[in-house]
């Protein structure tokens, strides 16, 4: 894989170095591949200026150029402060500057629709808005029993109704805040691992199809952004056949809303996150007319294979193809307080920040 990396790389950087010659601004990496990117949950304030180091000193080395942050109700939002967390508007200005220094884009996200509980507990948004939850008799603490992805009946995390007469507008707010908080046209929504949708005791969603309801609040979240010129990112996995596929039921839908694929905008931008295999599934959204990233975590063998995969797409694509594939966004899920312990103190391979160090290599 390094060897085809760094024979397109070279390739490129000749290229540029000619572009040089004829005032041309070089572009080597950027065309070889355009998105570079980290997925990370906010840190907590007190972490801030460590974070902010990290940025300087260790991605934009590295050519990183794109950042999504998972905020959540980390922020202190002022639209509704019965939502709001720690994270203040001052200190996410401090990434805001360290990103814009090193031309670096920001995503913010909130996990919407899935993801509003986790293991025995209820998240803050149904937990302050307890009218929008799709199943309110499932009882959190009560039915989850464990990651039995096969049983057609498990209980893993709850949703919000995406029919609910109200819950947008708290949404909207919400975005609309984050959005102008970190001065960025991204947002990046979530919306993956979707186990409950179109729930039979819903008095909205019950009988309706699960593919309409997932593209419907794809299309409802997707409208309000592009009024005001801003894209949607989301995660790929609901859009996935895992029947067909025969893929891990969590990085695949089980229930029907893969064929919402064909009922979203095109302009959606597709996160395709597989942690075990280097799955083809790039292929499959570029093909369908999204771009698309390809998103591993803590196997610094399968994400060097996922980039491998997107070297050869963007190298072997046609014209029309080629720049669906944008790149690699590396995802982690331990936070950034472990993640930057791992970083600095671990030379465990298997961990998110064993993959990091691997991809800042290829990068660099």
């Amino acid at each position: 894989m390094r060897t085809l990396f760094f024979m397109v790389v070279s390739i490129a950087l000749t290229v540029s170095a000619l572009s040089q010659n004829t005032n041309e601004t070089p572009k080597a990496l950027d065309e070889v591949l355009p998105v570079r990117g980290l997925s990370i949950g906010v840190p907590s304030p007190e972490n801030v200026d460590g974070f902010v180091r990290f940025i300087d000193e260790e991605l934009a080395p590295a050519r990183f150029n794109l950042l999504v942050l998972l905020v959540d109700w980390n922020y202190a939002y002022e639209t509704h402060p019965e939502l709001a967390g720690k994270l203040t508007r001052a200190d996410v200005k401090k990434i805001v500057a360290v990103c814009r220094k090193h031309g670096i884009e920001i995503v913010p996200q909130i996990n919407l629709l899935g993801h509003q509980s986790w293991a025995k507990n209820t998240g803050k948004f149904l937990t302050v808005f307890p009218q929008f939850d799709e199943t309110p008799h499932l009882k959190t603490e009560e039915a989850f029993t464990g990651f039995e992805w096969y049983d057609p009946d498990f209980f893993y995390c709850k949703s919000y109704c995406p029919l609910h007469p109200d819950v947008h507008q708290v949404i909207f707010d919400v975005m609309d805040e984050l959005t102008e908080a970190f001065e960025t046209d991204w947002f990046h929504a979530g919306m993956d691992e979707v186990t409950i949708i179109g729930d039979a005791h819903c008095p909205r969603c019950s009988g309706r199809d699960p593919a309409e309801l997932f593209a419907g609040e794809v299309r409802t979240i997707h409208t309000h952004l592009a009024q005001q010129g801003k894209r949607m990112m989301i995660w790929g996995d609901r859009l996935l056949d895992g029947k067909t596929t025969g893929f891990h039921p969590s990085e695949s839908s089980m229930n029907n809303t893969h064929r919402a694929i064909d009922m979203i905008p095109k302009d959606v931008f597709i996160c395709d996150w597989h942690y075990g295999h280097a799955h083809q599934s790039p292929v499959y959204f570029a093909m369908k007319g999204f771009d698309v990233a390809a998103c591993p975590w803590n196997n610094a063998n399968v994400a060097a294979q996922q980039l491998d995969d997107m070297l050869r797409s963007r190298e072997r694509a046609t014209r029309e193809l080629k720049p669906h594939f944008q790149g690699v966004i590396l995802t982690v899920w331990t936070g950034w307080n472990a993640f930057r312990d791992e970083y600095y103190n671990s030379d465990k391979n298997e961990t998110g920040a064993g993959t990091l160090k691997m991809l800042i290599e290829e990068y660099k």
